[in-house]
């Protein structure tokens, strides 16, 4: 007879689930505090940034702006659409937390990352009924967080130490890819990858990196799309 698992399980679970990512998210994590000083932030608002927002993509689309003296709404905005994607994941994260306290929400929310969000899907799509997935998810965003913040730490103050020839962009890239590419076995999301990475390469000169902007609302449009097709009337 199997027992449930205890909180303190699920915990340690979602760790051990989410280390096998984890030089990818370090890798990833290490190029963002990089960035940041050599795009001419200092230490202390490097550390602030990262802690605050704790958001790489969004981070590293932001910054180029900033070096470039963008307007600030140019930089809020392509901020806030590169990080439009959380709106997705807080939806389906609705289910599991709508019944706790609002303070623990928001905890759970700061703690969404990429990463974490596919293992606790995959845990919920292969173990629907699983009990402690509250547990779960802190383990794995926890250790998320932890291996994310250590590595920008790292990049921040050792940024002038590290060589820029050491490939750690393209290693980070190569991590979001291995997260995407499970993803796109749905037909709407890799509708919306194909679209999104054609536009952005098409539309790679415009100004203020706007190209990625667009590639990214067409991109979901095209999801959003081919899912409401999908849908039976």
């Amino acid at each position: 007879m199997n027992h449930p698992p205890s909180p303190r399980d699920a915990f340690w679970r979602g760790v051990r689930e989410l280390l096998p990512a984890g030089p990818g998210v370090f890798a990833w994590g290490l190029v963002t505090g990089v960035a940041m000083v050599k795009s001419g932030l200092t230490v202390t608002q490097s550390v602030g940034l990262t802690l605050l927002a704790y958001a790489g993509s969004a981070q590293l689309a932001a910054l180029p702006l900033m070096a470039s003296a963008a307007p600030v709404w140019v930089v809020a905005f392509t901020a806030l659409i590169v990080n439009l994607r959380f709106v997705v994941y807080s939806a389906y994260l609705r289910s599991s937390f709508m019944s706790l306290p609002t303070s623990r929400r928001t905890l759970l929310g700061y703690l969404v990352g990429d990463v974490m969000f596919v293992r606790y899907v995959a845990l919920l799509t292969n173990h629907p009924d699983y009990p402690q997935r509250i547990a779960y998810y802190l383990g794995a965003a926890i250790a998320n967080w932890i291996i994310w913040q250590a590595a920008s730490l790292l990049g921040i103050f050792g940024a002038e130490a590290i060589p820029t020839d050491w490939g750690l962009e393209l290693a980070g890239t190569l991590a979001l890819i291995a997260l995407v590419v499970p993803l796109c076995a749905h037909f709407p999301t890799l509708a919306g990858v194909a679209v999104a990475g054609s536009l952005a390469i098409i539309a790679r000169d415009l100004p203020l990196r706007l190209g990625l902007l667009l590639a990214v609302f067409v991109g979901m449009a095209a999801a959003l799309l081919v899912e409401s097709r999908r849908r039976p009337s």
